[in-house]
């Protein structure tokens, strides 16, 4: 199994976006796409998802063009949040979530009992079970983004895609929220976010992918990915490095390196 695209050009509004993009994830790996602000990575996200389609390339899903899956089947082999994705209305947290079912269920037919199961699993795997009863414009926007999460899980789909997911949340709730999404990927999903913290990125992912100017700049493991080197180039910071009381390495951006550039030329890959 496994989701990617390779040689991807993808053009908006006459722009340039993304740019000789290739990338292929599989199941049971948590993927953090990571860069500075206008490298793409949401972009890159929304085309791993099918909602944009590439000017040159396509997205394949176990080894079938994405774009030819039925709107039903993609719904439930990709699960996708992206930023901004509210409800709009004052649904019930718990009708919030259950609209992740909505591609395993018939138009308008209630939820059976798989359904049940699996919303009151997702609320309580995102801590919401005790806002059940509250309506969308009562939550605060961490409570708000959790709910979003929760809705994703409750897809239960081979893949997971998420869009700044410790956004709005407290410091303990990202630690959740991280460690949550590890678990899910151990469990056997494949789960890729767009993340802006590298401590946490680097903490608790997998592989990162890490992106500037549209194009892939490295492609590893944490240690491979964050070197002082690219660190420098691409978030214009230095990183302070050491290991934990459990014995978890750690990186922590520290001070400006006054080095940055959108490197272009210097990519590596690595994994």
């Amino acid at each position: 199994m496994s989701l990617g695209l390779q040689d991807a050009l993808v053009t908006l509004d006459g722009r340039t976006i993304l740019s000789d993009m290739g990338l292929t994830v599989r199941p049971g790996r948590f993927v953090g796409l990571v860069g500075p602000n206008g490298a793409g990575k949401t972009t890159l996200l929304r085309v791993l998802a099918g909602l944009i389609t590439p000017a040159r390339g396509r997205v394949d899903l176990d080894g079938r063009p994405l774009a030819g899956l039925a709107r039903e089947e993609r719904a439930r082999r990709i699960a996708a949040l992206f930023q901004g994705g509210g409800v709009g209305w004052p649904m019930t947290v718990r009708e919030i979530v259950a609209l992740g079912r909505l591609p395993h269920r018939r138009a308008f037919a209630s939820l059976a009992e798989v359904d049940e199961i699996a919303v009151a699993r997702a609320m309580a795997r995102t801590d919401i079970a005790h806002l059940a009863d509250r309506t969308e414009p009562t939550l605060s926007s961490g409570e708000r983004m959790r709910a979003l999460l929760a809705r994703a899980l409750a897809v239960e789909a081979p893949w997971l895609l998420v869009d700044e997911p410790v956004t709005a949340l407290d410091p303990a709730h990202q630690l959740d929220a991280m460690a949550l999404l590890r678990s899910v990927s151990r469990d056997g999903t494949g789960v890729v976010a767009v993340l802006h913290d590298l401590t946490l990125a680097a903490r608790f992912c997998d592989r990162l992918v890490v992106l500037a100017g549209g194009r892939l700049i490295a492609d590893g493991t944490p240690e491979e990915a964050l070197t002082d080197v690219l660190l420098a180039r691409v978030f214009g910071v230095k990183a302070e490095r050491g290991w934990a009381s459990d014995g978890t390495r750690y990186i922590l951006p520290w001070a400006r390196s006054g080095a940055q550039t959108e490197e272009r030329d210097d990519v590596t890959t690595t994994g």
